[in-house]
């Protein structure tokens, strides 16, 4: 979003330089503000509910956008309510990514990994992050030139809807847990589900000895 503000600010129907740059100028604002305000967050409220919510807002955001330009891009007139919810789905999704999601990715793979393994699975996360952001600031261009701009933030609200799952069914809470309760934490359904497999398995063999 970061990158690419002054061509999302033109296809919303802002050309003038003087307002493109104002407009990239004040993302950059909205992010270092909600950037802040999550560091005084992550820690005084839990961060699962902090990170389903701000995924919701960015769903919203995104989709919001998917259809502001959409409508720019093919009204033959300039429409104010879609130019209007371009700039607000644009600041929202600033706001709601950077006030969790862009903190959490940091945070989060330091206190999940094994001991023994942290410093080797945080360069991981590192790397696959960095590359990942490289990866959709060469691809973006040519992935909405291929299915527009408004379908492209189309597609990025539904890698979101699944990210939001992801987060709800295998990310658990971290907060106020001390380090090494985290691979017991992240193994305890696998070896509940593992004990109740081997329970089935010892009443069968003794309702087969009794039988």
């Amino acid at each position: 979003m970061m990158l690419f503000s002054p061509r999302i600010l033109k296809k919303a129907g802002i050309t003038n330089k003087d307002k493109l740059l104002l407009g990239t100028i004040s993302i950059g604002l909205m992010k270092l503000t909600f950037m802040a305000s999550s560091t005084l967050l992550i820690d005084r409220v839990s961060r699962r509910p902090l990170l389903l919510t701000s995924t919701v807002g960015m769903i919203a955001a995104l989709t919001g956008l998917r259809i502001g330009l959409t409508i720019m891009v093919n009204a033959k007139e300039k429409s104010l309510w879609a130019l209007v919810l371009c700039f607000v789905s644009t600041y929202t999704f600033v706001a709601f990514f950077n006030i969790e999601v862009a903190l959490i990715t940091w945070v989060y793979p330091t206190k999940i990994f094994p001991l023994k393994l942290r410093a080797q699975g945080a360069s991981i996360g590192v790397v696959v992050n960095r590359g990942t952001n490289a990866a959709i600031s060469v691809s973006f261009i040519p992935i909405y030139k291929a299915i527009t701009i408004g379908g492209s933030f189309f597609m990025f609200a539904g890698i979101s809807v699944m990210a939001w799952f992801f987060f709800y069914f295998l990310l658990f809470e971290t907060k106020g847990k001390p380090m090494e309760e985290m691979e017991e934490l992240f193994t305890r359904g696998r070896g509940s589900r593992s004990n109740k497999s081997k329970n089935v398995g010892v009443e069968i063999l003794l309702k087969g000895s009794n039988a």
